[in-house]
Formats: structure tokens, sequence, C-alpha cells
């Protein structure tokens, strides 16, 4: 279970971080998405980022 939660929170972390980039325009590729300078698109990036972080954490208090 620890190596499950350390996986799909650093997955969680990945995307967040590359919905943040799209979504500020940092990250403009692919130049046809729709999440392209959206800033909705940054705000839930950071949301699943954070929760990515969570599960790391959680990962790393299990025994």
């Amino acid at each position: 279970m620890k190596r499950i939660l350390l996986i799909a929170g650093t997955v969680s972390i990945a995307v967040g971080l590359l919905w943040i980039g799209q979504g500020t325009g940092y990250f403009p590729y692919p130049q046809q998405s729709f999440m392209i300078s959206q800033t909705p698109w940054a705000y839930y990036g950071g949301a699943l980022a954070a929760f990515g972080v969570g599960l790391v954490l959680l990962s790393k208090r299990l025994n």
C-alpha cells in the first residue's frame, strides 16, 4: 500500500504541475490544447499537486 500511495502521489504532483504550466501559459504544449492560458486549470493543477503531496506524506507515515 505504501508503494501505491507513493506512486499515485508522485504522478499527481507531476500532472498537477503540468496543469499549472498549461493553465498559466508557461507550458503551451500541445498548442491546440484547450487548457492553454485558462486560469481555472492552474487552480485545478494546484489542488491536484497538493493532493499528491498529501499522498506522498501519507505514504511516508505508513510502516
